[in-house]
């Protein structure tokens, strides 16, 4: 019985060291091991640590610890209540979706009402005409990321306060750290002024190359705005352009 904890508790350390190397530094409430606590702050001694290290064929950013480290970190963001009114209207929160290691990593606002009610980014009107934005440059949905500065819906559809931005913003920055996207494309004035930390009008952000934690990044207008100004929609086909051209990509005649 004693062997067994023993090997009990080298695992579990094994498995603390992978988390806490993937900048994870909690556990869900739904873990068993936690036994009606709401989270654990995860500490593993020096002397664990050095035991336990992750053996050559496991880096620390290998692709299946950075999806459960993904899993784990959206089953956090599920259970959000910084922002109490946004927490109390949404059906549920709207995480992101996409592979790990993409190409792009495309960066909105903040979830609709359809968003809001199937809990995927980009899939009321807008995603419509993203789904064709992406479909014109040649990419699928499958081959990228796509995320937004909220993961909850404001309510009317209005756009996010700072003190929502700034709740969010660790949960942002901890999914592109693990999604490890090539580039990021913010949509909309809200996406690259917060990711950003610029208060600088989207007009002037397109057309320019900025970096992100050492990850290129560009700017274009959001889906939603074209509905309403269609004839933006040339320009957002530039800055795609850009970005393809960027990646090395084929620029399809259009």
């Amino acid at each position: 019985m004693e062997n067994q904890k023993l090997q009990d508790r080298e695992l579990l350390a094994r498995h603390i060291v992978a988390l806490q190397a993937a900048g994870i530094d909690w556990l869900p409430k739904l873990l068993p091991l936690l036994a009606g606590k709401k989270q654990i702050k995860m500490e593993v001694n020096d002397e664990v640590k050095k035991e336990c290290q992750l053996p050559n064929n496991a880096p620390a950013n290998s692709l299946s610890e950075r999806t459960q480290a993904l899993t784990l970190l959206k089953d956090e963001v599920s259970g959000c209540s910084l922002c109490k009114p946004l927490a109390l209207s949404r059906t549920q929160t709207v995480f992101g979706i996409g592979k790990l290691d993409p190409e792009i990593c495309f960066v909105g606002e903040a979830p609709g009402a359809t968003e809001d009610l199937k809990g995927e980014p980009f899939i009321g009107d807008a995603g419509q005409l993203f789904d064709k934005i992406i479909l014109a440059c040649g990419l699928k949905r499958e081959d990228l990321y796509i995320c937004n500065i909220l993961r909850c819906r404001p309510p009317g559809n209005r756009m996010p306060l700072p003190d929502e931005a700034a709740n969010c913003r660790p949960f942002l920055e901890k999914q592109l750290r693990l999604v490890k996207p090539r580039v990021i494309c913010c949509l909309g004035a809200c996406a690259a002024q917060n990711l950003l930390k610029s208060t600088v009008p989207i007009g002037m952000l397109r057309g320019q190359v900025f970096q992100w934690e050492g990850i290129p990044v560009f700017c274009t207008y959001h889906p939603a705005y074209l509905l309403r100004i269609p004839q933006k929609k040339r320009e957002v086909w530039e800055d795609m352009k850009q970005i393809l051209a960027f990646l090395g990509k084929p620029i399809p005649q259009n």
